[in-house]
């Protein structure tokens, strides 16, 4: 028998909630991103390249709230695909999408909608929005 999160004597406990929750997000993510060969985290950097050539790493963890070193990891992992090029001048350091990686915009465009599609059919899509209105809003007050 399966018990429900809600079941749970860690129910009110924020951490195990939005860890549960992460885990279950992570995994329909995983799903709808396999098909473009790319983790989500992946797949969203490249997308905000894909929009802003030449950001520069630290606008990149910006945006997507990771540290620098996990973006240069991402990075390097989207170089090695042939999907961006940095280039340096002096101390700045821009990113570009390669070719290949516009190639790619439908498809990762198509898995934010496959993605999206998803969890609005389970959560439903006023749900949806305000939660994540809402998540957006805590996520600003619990600064590093």
């Amino acid at each position: 028998m399966s018990m429900k999160t809600s079941d749970s004597q860690y129910a009110e406990c924020l951490y195990f909630t939005s860890s549960a929750l992460a885990r279950k997000v992570e995994k329909m993510a995983n799903e709808c991103w396999k098909q473009v060969d790319l983790s989500p985290s992946h797949a969203y950097l490249l997308m905000a390249v894909l929009e802003e050539p030449g950001m520069q790493p630290g606008n990149l963890a910006e945006q997507l709230q990771l540290t620098p070193s996990t973006i240069t990891r991402l990075i390097e992992k989207l170089e090695e695909k042939k999907l961006v090029i940095r280039t340096t001048e002096g101390k700045l350091t821009n990113v570009y999408p390669t070719p290949k990686a516009k190639d790619l915009q439908p498809e990762l465009r198509n898995c934010v909608h496959e993605f999206h599609t998803k969890y609005t059919s389970i959560i439903g899509k006023e749900e949806s929005i305000r939660f994540v209105k809402t998540l957006t809003k805590i996520a600003d007050k619990l600064t590093d």
